[in-house]
């Protein structure tokens, strides 16, 4: 027995809170960071922390799975930076096949990641000098020629912005092969820089900013006439009219086009391609508390029709399911999803909560922070339900105390079958000084199983830190990671037996 030594359990590390806590495996670190991620900073962590932990990450998975992850980012997660991350520290490491190639084609989704990949891979890869760009990686090469494939003159012009590294840039770096006469004359136009200027309230707003008016009526006229001309023509998309609702409304634009606007956000076809983040829809109702205007209710009556038609054909529990939902409304929970916005990590875990609950029959909802407090949530209203939760700010306190969660399950004997705990995995117990056992979520899970051995704890991460409260992927606990409805697809592949890895690996590339 020199060798062969007894092993105890070993919990890695300790949170960012100084609580015990348990490691992930490299692949669900990395899938809970990107799933997480707008490489901003967090409360916890800066920016350019979680991207050298993104980087680290990359070499220590599978290509495949970093290939996968990428596409499943941008493809089902509808993430734009991360994947572009991925698909360029993958070329770094990856060698002797078409994998960067096929990732590179499945990520760029619209011209200008183009041009974002290529500027990340100058900086990724620490090119200065002049030629900041010369000898590429010839599979991130091959992919980049070959998207520029699937755009037409009206994507390439909309996109065709003054940056670092344009689109003129990427076509002679890349050499994509024209696939017919008409594909030659348009990468014509982006060498030549003739590309015709695109219809969009970008171009068609910053063509009035340069005209005169004789006075502020008649250019108050002329926006509203502009506003009502970008509707009338359906070409405003609707990511471009979430965005501008606001505007539209101080433009004071007709009663019909207030109605095509409503039309349009509630439109399911719409709605289903937009592919909009559920927090954009919360934020666009944020930005209209403040306008005064007649129709402001009747839009975010719109805006709350248009949530709800985006998650119709989201999967819930009957009333043979016992569900349990909580939230955490801690302090480290109030910090925005990017510097511009006003929806904080808080308002997601309230979103997604009350939308699961939304398509379930038989739950208890509540909030945790210092104290776990029960608090029914509304099942319609939703956006206006999460907005009028900073009315009950400081209710529960601000800590992190998930744990009180389980124990009151445990205390009342109820047995349920799913508990969901919306999060940033950052639990501690600041109700005693010296941390007691009984006080981690891991004891209390351990409590519960015994009074309903068959629960399952699913964890939402919201902020993607390297560490959880408790092991998962066994004895029924489950992470799932991310800020979109698409998350709520995993939780279903997890009640068929699979997990979050899983999925990610049964993308096809």
């Amino acid at each position: 027995m020199r060798f062969n030594f007894r092993t105890k359990e070993k919990t890695a590390a300790v949170n960012h809170a100084g609580a015990k806590a348990y490691t992930l495996s490299p692949e669900m670190e990395l899938y809970s960071a990107i799933a997480t991620s707008m490489l901003n900073d967090t409360f916890y962590e800066k920016a350019d922390d979680r991207l050298a932990r993104i980087k680290s990450l990359v070499t220590k998975v599978n290509s495949a799975f970093v290939a996968k992850l990428a596409v499943y980012a941008r493809q089902q997660m509808n993430l734009r930076t991360a994947p572009v991350v991925l698909a360029t520290e993958l070329a770094k490491i990856h060698k002797g096949d078409d994998l960067v190639k096929k990732t590179v084609e499945n990520v760029v989704k619209r011209p200008d990641e183009i041009t974002e990949l290529l500027s990340y891979y100058q900086i990724a890869n620490e090119r200065k000098g002049v030629k900041k760009l010369n000898k590429i990686s010839k599979q991130l090469q091959k992919g980049l020629a070959a998207s520029f494939n699937n755009f037409d003159e009206y994507q390439f012009a909309k996109y065709n912005r003054d940056t670092a590294v344009k689109l003129r840039d990427a076509l002679f770096l890349v050499h994509p092969k024209a696939k017919d006469e008409a594909q030659q004359l348009l990468f014509n136009k982006i060498v030549n820089n003739e590309l015709a200027v695109p219809y969009t309230w970008e171009t068609e707003l910053s063509a009035l900013g340069q005209q005169k008016f004789t006075s502020a009526y008649a250019k108050k006229n002329a926006i509203k006439a502009k506003w009502e001309d970008l509707i009338s023509s359906k070409k405003l998309g609707y990511m471009a009219l979430l965005r501008n609702l606001r505007n539209i409304l101080e433009a004071e634009v007709s009663i019909d086009h207030i109605r095509m606007v409503a039309d349009y956000l509630t439109n399911k076809t719409a709605v289903a391609n937009s592919k909009q983040l559920p927090f954009r829809f919360l934020s666009s109702y944020k930005e209209l508390k403040t306008v005064n205007s007649g129709y402001t209710s009747y839009i975010m009556t719109a805006l709350e029709n248009a949530l709800v038609a985006s998650i119709q054909n989201m999967k819930g529990f009957d009333l043979d399911t016992k569900v349990v939902i909580a939230c955490d409304v801690s302090g480290s929970m109030q910090q925005p999803v990017s510097p511009k916005s006003k929806v904080l990590m808080y308002d997601i875990g309230l979103l997604l909560g009350m939308l699961l609950q939304a398509r379930c029959e038989n739950v208890q909802a509540g909030m945790f922070g210092d104290s776990w407090k029960i608090v029914p949530m509304p099942s319609t209203g939703i956006l206006a339900n999460v907005d009028a939760f900073y009315n009950r700010e400081g209710e529960v306190g601000y800590s992190t105390n998930g744990y009180l969660v389980i124990k009151d399950l445990v205390s009342k004997r109820y047995k349920a079958d799913k508990i969901m705990l919306f999060t940033d995995t950052q639990m501690w117990d600041s109700n005693t000084k010296n941390q007691r056992a009984e006080n981690t979520i891991s004891y209390q899970w351990q409590a519960y199983k015994k009074i309903a051995p068959n629960a399952k704890l699913y964890i939402f991460d919201l902020a993607g830190h390297k560490h959880v409260p408790l092991k998962v992927e066994q004895n029924g606990v489950h992470l799932i990671a991310g800020w979109s409805d698409k998350v709520f697809e995993v939780m279903d592949a997890l009640e068929d037996g699979s997990n979050a890895i899983d999925v990610i690996k049964k993308i096809a590339l």
